[in-house]
């Protein structure tokens, strides 16, 4: 048969957390700086300009008796039960994550084994030719497991891969600072299969940049604001958000271009942006300086779907559960078409960004 072999996605799956968390959730917390010192503003008033800032208004948490594997094993049995594989067939399954198995009463990493070993596990899998690994790559860690994939795919190595993302970020974030209103939790999946096409279709083009010489510590792990709060010398993400804002306003938008660039696609052909949940309002800068870079000052309706508002960040998990809830008309209007070309892209820790250009 002629043609050639693209990365086609066959099934997607999401876990999304039951336990709401709303905005007003954090009036009793206490609230600190950098440097130890409480914030002086009422907490509503610190709120409102959270939500002003990142349009979230709620985000989901797990229940106490989940981890990060039980999570990833829900989306990832929903992701194999929509495509319609034999598990058994799978050649690889890979588990983007950042923090491993953190429990609900203490927040060390457990990350031996692997989660894709764990997830492996809970589904049941015997083929001990279904590899299993984990790939740590900040919030574009979704993205960039998908692009390994590709490339198993495209060399014949692989037929038949499954990409997780999930992340526990609630366990992770310190209560004392503000910026702990930006996490959640979640996980998503898909499944990518070999397919051969005369015509380009699935993942035609992808684009990563790694800028750690400069920014590697614009997102890093350290102890509490609040003096004093060092039970069992926990560690918390911690951010410097206004460079890490500057950066991906600055950058994001670029290597989306590159990776159009690369695909000889245009920016009007584009049906959908999936850019990763960080932050609403930083969101649209990268959406609003995209168009810029092709000198189109009007955007069109609708091609930026969002969920951050009710579901928050959850890191890895953000483009994947993004991406299923349109698939499965969980995110009206929104809906994605045979023929329609997508973006997705992402930034986070390392600093690392990428973007995919995929054709359904």
């Amino acid at each position: 048969m002629k043609g050639t072999i693209y990365s086609v996605i066959t099934g997607t799956g999401s876990y999304i957390p039951t336990r709401h968390i709303r905005n007003v959730d954090f009036l009793e917390n206490e609230f600190y700086d950098l440097d130890g010192n409480k914030l002086e503003k009422p907490n509503q008033e610190i709120i409102d300009k959270f939500f002003e800032i990142t349009t979230i208004e709620e985000r989901r948490y797990v229940t106490d008796n989940l981890v990060t594997s039980d999570i990833a094993f829900h989306a990832a049995a929903e992701a194999i039960n929509s495509s319609k594989i034999d598990k058994e067939e799978l050649d690889y399954i890979i588990v983007a994550h950042n923090f491993g198995d953190v429990k609900n009463d203490n927040n060390r990493k457990d990350i031996v084994p692997s989660l894709a070993a764990r997830v492996k596990h809970k589904l049941g899998i015997k083929n001990p030719d279904t590899v299993a690994y984990d790939i740590l790559f900040g919030c574009p860690g979704w993205l960039q497991a998908s692009i390994q994939a590709d490339y198993f795919i495209k060399s014949g190595e692989a037929s038949k891969i499954l990409v997780i993302g999930a992340d526990i970020l609630s366990r992770v974030s310190d209560p004392s600072d503000r910026d702990s209103m930006l996490y959640a939790d979640g996980a998503g999946a898909a499944v990518f299969e070999a397919r051969i096409s005369e015509d380009p279709i699935g993942i035609i083009a992808h684009k990563t940049r790694s800028d750690t010489l400069l920014y590697s510590k614009m997102l890093y792990m350290g102890k509490s604001f609040k003096p004093g709060d060092d039970k069992n010398d926990d560690i918390y993400l911690k951010m410097n958000g206004r460079k890490l804002y500057q950066y991906a306003i600055e950058n994001v938008p670029k290597t989306i271009k590159e990776c159009l660039d690369k695909s000889n696609t245009h920016l009007s052909d584009i049906k959908k942006a999936l850019i990763h949940q960080a932050n609403g309002k930083m969101d649209d800068a990268i959406l609003k300086r995209l168009f810029t870079l092709y000198d189109i000052a009007e955007l069109p309706d609708n091609i930026m779907p969002m969920t951050i508002g009710w579901l928050g960040n959850s890191s890895v998990a953000t483009i994947p559960t993004l991406l299923d809830l349109i698939l499965k008309n969980n995110l009206q209007p929104h809906e994605i078409n045979k023929g329609d070309t997508l973006i997705m892209a992402s930034v986070g820790a390392g600093m690392n960004i990428n973007a995919l250009i995929y054709k359904v």
